[in-house]
């Protein structure tokens, strides 16, 4: 299903951005989705607060994972806003592996995004996951009531999967997010349906 197909008609040219969280503690302890930021992340989420799109935002929503969380509360506090949070809007399902070592990680993360119909060790599929984050998206948009921008902080590989059928493109890791840890953005319309650049970094202004 489109996307634009929940999208109200007095949301046309509606903004979103959608941010990935930036740098976290990486823990094997720890179940992945309770990983927190990380001061690099804090900071770099703070730095992007001077962002010319900032002030424009009216409604913040996020996954429901702790970097996620935490990402966003940054965000809230500077525009005295609440975070909303969304389960669906969390990254693709992991679990059946848990922590894997970078090097393992990326093998399989390459895996997840070439078969995109198949599931990677007992991951969720790409398919499944950018159907979901997909239907998230547009049922939050249709239902917020604000008339501003709207910030999504979630994760980059599902924003990778939404950037992919906005741009209409195939599933592909090629449109992932730069390999900086994290901590970059989009921006998009819903209606008509329009994604404005590749990803960018939430912590370098463009001139």
């Amino acid at each position: 299903r489109p996307l634009s197909s929940n999208v109200r008609a007095q949301d046309h040219m509606r903004r979103v951005i959608f941010i990935s969280h930036p740098n976290v503690v990486i823990s094997r302890e720890i179940p992945v989705p309770q990983w927190p930021l990380s001061s690099l992340g804090r900071n770099r989420m703070a730095a992007s607060l001077v962002q010319p799109w900032i002030q424009d935002v009216s409604a913040i929503y996020c996954s429901t994972e702790q970097k996620s969380i935490d990402s966003a509360e940054i965000l809230a506090r500077h525009l005295s806003l609440e975070i909303q949070p969304v389960r669906d809007l969390g990254e693709n399902d992991r679990s059946s592996t848990g922590f894997l070592p970078p090097d393992e990680f990326e093998k399989v993360a390459d895996q997840f995004f070439a078969a995109p119909h198949d599931s990677v060790r007992g991951w969720e599929t790409a398919f499944a996951a950018q159907q979901r984050i997909v239907e998230a998206v547009g049922k939050l948009a249709a239902a917020d009531g604000a008339s501003g921008s709207i910030a999504i902080v979630s994760h980059g590989a599902v924003g990778t999967l939404l950037y992919c059928h906005l741009s209409g493109q195939p599933i592909s890791r090629r449109w992932d997010q730069p390999s900086n840890g994290g901590g970059n953005f989009y921006t998009f319309q819903l209606s008509p349906m329009q994604v404005f650049s590749w990803w960018k970094p939430i912590d370098e202004i463009a001139l």
